[in-house]
């Protein structure tokens, strides 16, 4: 399993746009994706369990990839929400 903490920089959070595009791009991968705040955990690939977290700006976030193709999974997510969020 890999893992890394995430600073959210977004003004608006973890929004309809940004999740949107983070489920498209997990679905490329075989590995499951996890992102957790506080005690909150859900799949990333779930749009609306992903809104419902209700990242804001300034939060952190952690991600687990877990998988047969974790390691790349895990490099492109952490290259997306550097550039998205």
């Amino acid at each position: 399993m890999k893992t890394f903490q995430y600073v959210i920089k977004d003004e608006l959070g973890i929004h309809a746009r940004p999740a949107g595009q983070l489920v498209k791009l997990l679905k490329e991968y075989a590995s499951t994706v996890t992102i957790a705040k506080g005690d909150k955990k859900v799949e990333a690939i779930r749009l609306m369990a992903v809104m419902g977290l209700g990242v804001k700006h300034g939060d952190t976030v952690t991600i687990e990839v877990e998988g047969p193709d974790e390691k790349y999974a895990c490099e492109a997510v952490e290259k997306f929400f550097q550039e998205n969020l």
